[in-house]
Formats: structure tokens, sequence, C-alpha cells
């Protein structure tokens, strides 16, 4: 049996936006196991994709930890890959090329580059779009590359939001990780108000991570958990399908929205552009500052206020 490996460690949001590249490698590949080497928070998620026949953990450990990288050797070797689609394209992946893993061919950006482009300046274009370029000169199809579908990760939460309420909601995602807190637009409770006085009959919701238990105390909405635990990837992708309307930071929530094809906004500041990330779609657009701090309350509910009406009306 031929084997092919795709490797992609993270984030979230780009999990979320490989699945159209996913489903395309899969149908190219339709005869072949297909494996994904990832990271320990993605394992349960992708072991239920439909695209992949089985998930490989790699712990990222330091490239000076000689025995790991062994033994990582040694587990991919065992399953005579014949070729390998790095979607991560970083320098951890491309030692993984020159020094460890023995595949004959290797898809990535440095392989499908034309000649005289440096990748430093490809790098710059919208995120599936250069997905599309790799496997365009790798002989894949795409046809599914640019619109990901990432309904194949929604468990069924009905039993969870029947918990709490019986309404119809909004969910709104005001967190980030501390590392990326300038991706956080600082009034949410200001939103909430306004959508409450003016929207009677719709309960807004958030759904915090583990690190963000304690903060959505503070924010006015109803906190949806799993037996007081955050809901997990699979849990949390139900929950923003059921929803009518999604308002949140440039996170992996907000890419989970857009490629759930939900209605929604996403607010973005100085940090990146919404085009390089691939996150608008005909239903998910974004609201983009210069400073998220100089965005008002009433400013977003003005931007937002037609398609959140469509929505829940």
């Amino acid at each position: 049996m031929s084997n092919i490996l795709i490797i992609k460690h993270g984030s979230l949001g780009d999990i979320v936006k490989i699945s159209g590249v996913l489903r395309d490698i899969r149908e190219t590949h339709s005869s072949k196991k297909i494996f994904i080497l990832t990271t320990f928070p993605y394992v349960e998620l992708l072991s239920r994709c439909p695209y992949v026949d089985g998930v490989l953990i790699d712990q990222r450990s330091p490239r000076w930890n000689i025995f790991y990288l062994l033994k990582l050797k040694k587990m991919v070797k065992k399953f005579n890959f014949i070729e390998a689609y790095d979607l991560q394209n970083s320098s951890r992946t491309s030692f993984y090329k020159r020094y460890l893993f023995d595949i004959p061919k290797w898809s990535s950006t440095k392989t499908t580059l034309k000649k005289g482009t440096k990748k430093s300046d490809f790098d710059g274009e919208p995120v599936l779009k250069r997905f599309k370029f790799q496997l365009d000169n790798s002989d894949i199809k795409t046809v599914h590359t640019l619109k990901p579908n990432f309904s194949w990760a929604c468990s069924n939460v009905d039993k969870i939001v029947n918990t709490f309420f019986g309404n119809e909601f909004i969910l709104i995602f005001p967190f980030s990780s501390i590392r990326l807190a300038h991706k956080q637009w600082p009034y949410y409770n200001d939103l909430i108000k306004i959508i409450k006085l003016k929207h009677k009959n719709i309960e807004i919701v958030v759904a915090p991570g583990p690190q963000e238990m304690e903060m959505a105390k503070n924010i006015d909405a109803v906190t949806i958990t799993n037996q007081k635990k955050p809901l997990n990837i699979m849990e949390l992708a139900g929950l923003i399908k059921k929803s009518k309307f999604i308002i949140a930071n440039d996170t992996g929530p907000a890419h989970m929205a857009a490629h759930l094809g939900m209605n929604g906004f996403a607010l973005f500041g100085f940090h990146t552009s919404p085009e390089k990330v691939s996150i608008e779609t005909d239903k998910f657009k974004t609201i983009t500052v210069k400073k998220l701090s100089d965005l008002s309350a009433e400013d977003v509910y003005i931007k937002i206020k037609d398609k959140l009406e469509l929505a829940i009306n």
C-alpha cells in the first residue's frame, strides 16, 4: 500500500482552513492511505476528519533533542511514505525534509515556487491561494481548496444548549490568547448592551476556552460549558453551526465560523489583513481599522445591523 503524509501542526484557524486542501488531496489519492502529522491539541479533531486515514503526533520537541528526533524518524519511516504534503511550510518542516524524513516526493512552498521567486514574497499572498498554488504544482486537482468546509468537525450540541435556554442565540468570541492581546476588541459589553436593547428575543452567548473561564464572568452573556468544562473543538464547531450570528476577534473560532458557512463579522486591527488570512466569505465579513480601541460599539452595531437583523428574523 502506498501511503501519503500530510504535515500540519496548527494553529486552530489553520487547521480549519486546510479542510478543502485535505479533501482535494483525498480525492486525488483515493486509492492510497493518507496520514496527517500534527500536534496533540488537534489529534481528536483530525481523527474524525473523513479525508485522512490516521493521525500521527509530533510533540515538536527542540531540535537539539536527538533522542526525540530519532524516535520521530523511526515512527515516520515504518509507514513507507512515498509522498509528503508540507502544509506547515516552516523552518522545522524544512529541517524534517532535509535531515529526518526520507520521502521521495515532497510538496511544499519551496519545492513548488517558480524560479526566481522568494518564499518571503510568496508568504504575503492570501493563505488559501498559497495552498492552491502549492497543490496545483503538485498534480492535485484543486476543486475545494479555495472554499474550505469545516462541517465535518461538528458535534451535536442540542443537549448542551438546552440545559441553558431554548431560544435562538448570537455567539460572540471576545477573547484572545495573552500573547495575541492586540487582536482583542475592548468593547464587547457595550455592544451586548446595544443588541439586548434592540433585540429582546435573542440570547447572547460566549463559549470560553480553558484559559478564558474567569474572563467570561466579566462578559454580560450566557456562558456555555459542558458540565462546567470548556467545550472541545468539535462541540464548539457544533455550537457555532447552531448559532444565528457570530461576532468575534480574529481568532480560531472566527475562522471556524467563516468556513462553517455562518453569518457574522470578525474585527481586525493592524496585525494583519482579512485577505491575507482568507477569512471572508459570502456570509462572513470583517470590520478592519488601524486601532481596535478606536472602534466604538455604536460603530460596530451600525456596520453589522442589517446582516444581524436578516439573520435573526
